[in-house]
């Protein structure tokens, strides 16, 4: 009897947060992007197994997350301090 679970998170650049957990996907597990939200799909033979995979992948969903987000302000930031810079190019 295989057990499954489905864990489905809602971000602000769910892609970005679906392909920085990706490489820590096993054969068992499956995500997609669904609108907001990151959809991840887990199939395993033992419930421990399946606990332990889970508790696994929060974790990772946690720090992609958090990685997104101070990326995202970093971004920001520096967008913002690219606007507020005023740079003559004439040369005369």
């Amino acid at each position: 009897m295989t057990r499954r679970a489905t864990i489905r998170t809602t971000h602000d650049d769910p892609e970005l947060v679906a392909a920085a957990i990706a490489p820590d996907n096993t054969a068992e597990m499956e995500t997609t992007v669904d609108g907001n939200a990151v959809r991840t799909r887990i199939e395993r033979e033992t419930t421990g197994g399946l606990h332990a995979t889970v508790d696994d992948y929060v974790v990772n969903v946690d720090v992609a997350t958090t990685v997104v987000q101070h990326a995202d302000e970093h971004r920001h930031r520096h967008a913002d301090a690219d606007a507020d810079t005023d740079i003559d190019s004439t040369h005369e």
